[in-house]
C-alpha cells in the first residue's frame, strides 16, 4: 500500500455536456482539461463509457482516448472503462493495442462489466450481452492472451499488439469485481464516486485475496470521489447544485444537460440529505481548499487507497478547471512540495 502522503491523483472525465453547449464543444473542453491536468501533475485521465445520455459525451472511449493522447505529451490516458460485455474482446485488443503502439507507455485499459446505460439501450448495443456478463473473467483473460507474446502461436491473433505495453485495470462497483481483480493479480478501481455501499468490503476482499501476478506484485487500489472545490465555501456550495440536479435527474429517470448552478436553498439542502442521494454521493467533497483537503485526508485514511480518481462535474468549464487546480494543490502539499502547482501550471 502506498504511503498515504504519496497518494496519486487522477481524473475521470465523463465529458459532461452543459445546457446551451454542444458535444463538439464539450470534447474540445475535455482536451483543454487534459492539457491542464498534465501541467498540474495528474497521473492519468480516463474516459467512461456511457450510452444514451444527453449529458455525457464519452460513449466512444477508444476514439476519445486517441484524441486526447494525440493532444497531450505525457499524461496517461485510458478507459474508465470499456464495458466489456458491450464489445468483442478481439476488437478491444485491436483498438487499445493500436493506441498503445501510437502512444507508448501512456495508454490504460480499464475494463468493467456494467452496461453503462439503460436495459433497452444495452440490448441494442449487444443482444447477447448478459451471457458476456457471466463470462467477464474469461473475456478479460482473452484480451490478455491477445496482447501476450505467447499468442503468436494462436490461430486468432492481434499480431501488432503482442507484447505491447498496455496495463489492464479491473473496474467495479460491487464485491464481484474485487474477486476478479484479486484472482487475476490486476490493479483495481472502485466507482465510489456513485457506488458507495460496498467500497470497504470490496477493498478488503481485493487486498486479502490478492494473488501476485506477472502484471502486479502487490494490490493497487484506485477509488473514485466527487470533488467541487472553489475559492470559498459559498461558491463551492453553489456549484454543487449542478451536481445535485444531475443526480436527481438520473434518479427520476429524466436525464438532462448539466444545469447552471443556483443558490443553495433549504429545499436543496434537504435533498442532499435524502438517504438515496447520500448513499450515492457520500464521497462528494464540496468546499474551499481547506475543507476539501480535510475530507480528502479522511477518505485516504479510511481507505488507504493508492490513487484518487477525481470526478468534477460543473456547469462552467472555468469552474471545473479551478476545482482541479485546487485539488492538485491539496495533493501536492500533502507530498510536501513547497510551491506545488503555480509554477507548473504557468
Amino acid at each position: 500500500m502506498t504511503n498515504n502522503n504519496r497518494t496519486r491523483y487522477s481524473i475521470l472525465d465523463l465529458a459532461p455536456v452543459s445546457k446551451g453547449s454542444t458535444a463538439a464543444q464539450t470534447l474540445q473542453k475535455s482536451l483543454d482539461l487534459a492539457r491542464k491536468a498534465e501541467a498540474l501533475g495528474y497521473t492519468r485521465i480516463w474516459y467512461a463509457e456511457h450510452h444514451n445520455m444527453i449529458s455525457i459525451a464519452s460513449a466512444a472511449t477508444s476514439v476519445l482516448v486517441g484524441f486526447i493522447a494525440g493532444g497531450t505529451q505525457k499524461i496517461r490516458v485510458g478507459s474508465g472503462g470499456v464495458m466489456l460485455p458491450n464489445h468483442s474482446p478481439l476488437i478491444v485488443a485491436e483498438q487499445y493495442g493500436t493506441l498503445a503502439l501510437l502512444y507508448p507507455g501512456r495508454i490504460d485499459l480499464g475494463l468493467g462489466r456494467a452496461p453503462g446505460t439503460d436495459p433497452e439501450t444495452a440490448a441494442a448495443i449487444r443482444s447477447d450481452r448478459m451471457a458476456s456478463v457471466y463470462q467477464f473473467p474469461d473475456e478479460v483473460s482473452r484480451i490478455q492472451q491477445y496482447l501476450s507474446v505467447e499468442n503468436s502461436q494462436s490461430r486468432v491473433r492481434v499480431p501488432f499488439a503482442e507484447g505491447v505495453d498496455l496495463p489492464v485495470y479491473i473496474l467495479g462497483s460491487s464485491t464481484d469485481s474485487a474477486w476478479v481483480a484479486a484472482q487475476k493479480g490486476l490493479p483495481y478501481a472502485f466507482a465510489s464516486h456513485f457506488a458507495t455501499a460496498q467500497l470497504m468490503e470490496a477493498l478488503n476482499i481485493y487486498r486479502n485475496e490478492f494473488r501476485p501476478s506477472q502484471y502486479l506484485q502487490e494490490p493497487y487500489v484506485i477509488a473514485g470521489v466527487n470533488v467541487i472545490a472553489a475559492d470559498n465555501h459559498e461558491r463551492a456550495e453553489q456549484l454543487s447544485t449542478s451536481l445535485l440536479r444531475m443526480f436527481l435527474n438520473v434518479l427520476s429517470g429524466k436525464p438532462d444537460y448539466i444545469q447552471a448552478p443556483s443558490q443553495m436553498t433549504d429545499e436543496l439542502r434537504e435533498l442532499w440529505q435524502h438517504p438515496t442521494v447520500q448513499q450515492m454521493l457520500r464521497y462528494s467533497f464540496v468546499g474551499d481548499k481547506s475543507e476539501v483537503s480535510a475530507r480528502i485526508d479522511e477518505f485516504i485514511q479510511l481507505t488507504g487507497v493508492d490513487e484518487l480518481m477525481v470526478v468534477t462535474n460543473t456547469f462552467d468549464h472555468v469552474d471545473r478547471l479551478r476545482s482541479y487546480e485546487l485539488l492538485a494543490e491539496i495533493m501536492q502539499e500533502r507530498m510536501g512540495l513547497v510551491n506545488p502547482v503555480s509554477q507548473k501550471a504557468s
